[in-house]
């Protein structure tokens, strides 16, 4: 297997492991917004296990954690390793061309545009002319844009959405848009992709489909997938292993069944509702 690297088209099908190393590791991380302490002294590995969850009350750090991560929020203290080196610090462009990419909470579809284009859009980490020069056809322009309609078709195929690519993406059902969102990131060859509430306004229809997907990008794609989202239900169907967040801080990890034994998660999350936070 090859060893991490810095060529974004080092294929989706690589786990990203480098020589023993988590891909992605978090050592003491702590986020501070004037008084108020967003993460405090947080550890955190990827590596090796498929989809991870991480859960925890409202208010509890999952969206800075990702916001940290990506390089949106500066963290006061502590590394941010991203295949043994530490990008604390670097821009958020850098990070994704890098290889961890990401969806937001109330970001979805570019309602106006065809799931083709809208999957198109997501390749602006590895374009070599920008996305304004492509859609306006410049000089220059041309080849490029073939090579990511290219790639967009071909991704499109792979997950069978293929027969989407002229559909309005603003017309289509809300768990269809979720998914072309998702496979707009992928596009990116990203090593790590975090999903911020990936499952949020879906149905249980559309949360199973949600989850094949996200199975289907992490074990025939190699993509190390980190999520977060308020369903425990989807969470647990999901996830191969769990990190609970608690006022910033991790209050327990373990796998599904063992996060449901786990005594302190219960008290401070679990035994708040019904499986919602």
């Amino acid at each position: 297997m090859k060893s991490c690297t810095d060529n974004p088209e080092s294929g989706l099908d690589e786990q990203g492991h480098h020589d023993g190393t988590p891909i992605l590791r978090l050592k003491d991380v702590t986020v501070r917004f004037g008084g108020l302490t967003a993460l405090q002294g947080v550890n955190l590995e990827v590596q090796g296990k498929g989809i991870r969850g991480i859960i925890g009350p409202n208010g509890a750090g999952k969206t800075t954690l990702f916001n940290t991560i990506t390089g949106f929020v500066r963290a006061e203290q502590g590394t941010i390793e991203y295949c043994g080196r530490n990008i604390l610090g670097a821009s958020a462009h850098a990070i994704a061309r890098r290889g961890i990419t990401r969806t937001f909470q109330n970001r979805g579809v570019f309602v106006g545009m065809n799931v083709l284009e809208n999957v198109m859009t997501g390749y602006y980490r590895l374009s070599e002319i920008g996305l304004l020069e492509i859609a306006g056809r410049l000089r220059g322009a041309r080849a490029e844009e073939a090579k990511v309609k290219e790639r967009a078709s071909q991704i499109l195929s792979d997950f069978k959405l293929s027969r989407y690519s002229t559909h309005k993406a603003g017309d289509l059902p809300f768990g269809l848009q979720r998914m072309v969102e998702i496979v707009r990131a992928v596009i990116s060859y990203p090593r790590v992709l975090l999903l911020d509430e990936p499952a949020a306004g879906l149905n249980a229809s559309e949360r199973e489909d949600l989850v094949g997907l996200l199975k289907q990008l992490a074990s025939e794609h190699g993509i190390n997938i980190v999520l977060t989202d308020h369903s425990m239900e989807f969470v647990m169907s999901s996830c191969a292993f769990i990190s609970v967040l608690n006022y910033g801080q991790i209050l327990g990890e373990g796998t599904p069944e063992e996060i449901q034994r786990n005594e302190q998660v219960i008290e401070a999350y679990l035994g708040r509702g019904r499986g919602e936070c």
